[in-house]
């Protein structure tokens, strides 16, 4: 089938407005290769300093012409997600020997889990963690010793920062290696009612513990739909996987041989060999396109209209929020999984997974299957499937039904006909709403609005039963410039016990929510923030404010925002504490979250 005419339209646009960035990029990149392996520029006292650590590859760096593979890891053991490349260095060491190569970690970044920080104070670093991620990643790279690199992270900012890295040096050949979702656990649907039962009082804390200890129980990436599976799906369908990579379990047989696979490949797609893939011409205007589509087609998590922008702006390619929306009008939801539906992500994956998607969404003319990636020349290598044979990943054909159409289903009969994200622009500014997991009775709220200046006060007020009838929520001052933009996820159990007792309620607020945003509309990063004045600051307890998402709009009615005074807010307890001395500095100069709330890019 021919490509859908707004996903060509999409393109076109993003090529059109991009045509001056790309281009500067382009020719960067093009003369940083030029200058050839970067190791031939070395000082025989750089490399004696650079190889004096490699062990028995020490000989091999300073006198054979191979590939120098660099690891880029965001390995610790207090992230279950990032626990399993703990042995991922010495596998890709001793398979990169086998393939007649070298590799060495070249650097570490920091991984935060926004599931141990919800509603704490750490949160308020987690999305500036991303650039940080990105300035390590580009420490680890200085050092000019590879030809191509390997990338080892997973979770919500970890992989936005990794590909901002790698971009930033996009002559040097990136792939990506997951470790793969734990084994599915309690239930995601029963975990999310005890915690309604606990925010309602109606279990102690020992229930509570229980469930999320039988829900989060082992290595892997949590298993739900939030950003950091969507960040899987979003390495997949960009191209920077290997196929089929992104939801197989940790320390298994499979897992293993892709990441060995990942390396064989990372030591073919070198500027030595024939088959050159830099990383700056497979992150092209196609690939966001279709890392997009992957995300409304998935449901996926609200943090990517974050982080996506930054990832592409790092390539030279500009990306706007319209880009979201209108694609979100023609990708229709094929998948159902929670908090979009009850499966986790290995259910997900054995019905069919990304590569049924893939297979679809090409053949109903909604990718662009033409893409540069790591595998090969089109996303044809990414609707097969990998199977371990005689010890080695080959990639046979994948099955192109659905296993089961309660979570996954075809292009021609989806769960709804377009996708999870609504862009929504009015007299309070702009925001995004993930509608995916929302009823369609709750698009459109409109009610008289309960101002709070932090997440705080507003579970102060559920406590006290303050919120008798239909509510707008509005928490402000906490987006970027404020306090880092935290999410807000911890509001949900609470917000939906409002709407569980039959009030319609919303959520409005210049901070995140997150990848498992849920059965509550909420409009999130909305822009500007009120900390730079934005509409938010002059609302008022009482104001009548609807959210629409069937329209696109977010409005107060019949006020004039202009003759108001612009509300402030003490912010100074945002600025020190548990790190946040360190991030003054990102605070003062980070950008609109419209625009990606970068400060590195």
């Amino acid at each position: 089938m021919p490509l859908n005419a707004t996903i060509a339209d999409v393109t076109a646009r993003i090529v059109e407005r991009s045509k001056d960035s790309r281009s500067t990029y382009l020719d960067r990149m093009a003369r940083a290769a030029e200058e050839g392996p970067r190791r031939a520029h070395l000082t025989c006292g750089n490399q004696a300093h650079a190889y004096a650590g490699a062990g028995q590859d020490q000989d091999r760096l300073a006198t054979e012409n191979q590939p120098n593979i660099g690891i880029i890891t965001a390995y610790n053991d207090m992230l279950s997600a990032h626990q399993p490349f703990e042995r991922f260095p010495d596998l890709i060491r001793t398979a990169a020997r086998n393939f007649g190569a070298t590799a060495q970690v070249a650097g570490g970044v920091p991984a935060m889990c926004d599931g141990i920080t919800q509603g704490q104070v750490g949160m308020e670093l987690s999305l500036f963690s991303r650039d940080v991620i990105a300035l390590a990643t580009g420490v680890g790279l200085s050092h000019n010793c590879y030809d191509s690199a390997l990338y080892l992270g997973v979770c919500d900012k970890i992989v936005p920062g990794l590909v901002i890295g790698a971009a930033t040096f996009g002559y040097i050949p990136a792939i990506f290696l997951p470790a793969g979702p734990m084994t599915s656990g309690l239930p995601n649907d029963e975990k999310a009612k005890v915690r309604q039962q606990f925010a309602a009082g109606e279990v102690g804390r020992d229930k509570l513990m229980e469930a999320e200890m039988a829900s989060y129980h082992g290595p892997g990436t949590c298993t739900f739909y939030g950003t950091a599976n969507s960040n899987q799906m979003l390495m997949e369908f960009m191209g920077l996987h290997l196929p089929g990579a992104s939801f197989v379990n940790p320390n298994t047989p499979l897992r293993d041989a892709l990441t060995v696979a990942g390396v064989e490949r990372a030591t073919q797609i070198t500027q030595m060999g024939n088959d050159y893939r830099p990383a700056g011409q497979v992150l092209d205007e196609k690939a966001f396109v279709n890392g997009i589509v992957g995300l409304m087609a998935t449901g996926g998590s609200t943090n990517l209209l974050i982080h996506l922008p930054a990832m592409a702006r790092a390539a030279g390619v500009q990306l706007d929020l319209q880009d979201f929306a209108d694609i979100s009008s023609v990708v229709p939801l094929m998948a159902k999984v929670y908090p979009n539906g009850l499966a986790d992500v290995n259910h997900f994956h054995a019905a069919g997974g990304l590569t049924y998607m893939i297979g679809e969404l090409i053949d109903g003319g909604l990718l662009h299957g033409d893409t540069l990636t790591v595998m090969g020349d089109g996303l044809k290598d990414y609707v097969k499937e990998p199977k371990l044979k005689d010890d080695r990943i080959v990639w046979e054909d994948a099955d192109r039904t659905t296993h089961n159409d309660k979570i996954l289903r075809p292009v021609s009969d989806p769960f709804q006909p377009t996708g999870g994200m609504a862009d929504l622009k009015g007299n309070l500014g702009r925001g995004a709403m993930k509608i995916s997991a929302v009823k369609s009775e709750y698009h459109v709220i409109e009610a008289p609005c309960r101002i709070f200046e932090n997440q705080e006060q507003v579970k102060a007020a559920c406590r006290a039963g303050e919120i008798t009838e239909d509510t707008v929520v509005v928490v402000r001052f906490q987006g970027p410039r404020a306090n880092g933009m935290p999410e807000l996820h911890s509001l949900t159990p609470l917000l939906a016990n409002l709407q569980d007792k039959g009030l319609k309620v919303a959520l409005v607020t210049d901070g995140r929510m997150s990848g498992a945003s849920g059965k509550v509309p909420a409009c999130i990063h909305v822009s500007p923030e009120a900390a730079l004045g934005g509409p938010l600051a002059r609302l008022r307890d009482g104001d009548v404010v609807r959210v629409d998402a069937t329209k696109g709009t977010l409005d107060v009615l019949d006020v004039d925002l202009d003759s108001r005074e612009v509300a402030t807010a003490d912010l100074s307890d945002n600025g020190h504490g548990v790190g946040r001395e360190l991030f003054e500095v990102f605070r003062q100069n980070v950008g609109l979250a419209s625009q990606g709330a970068g400060t590195v890019v």
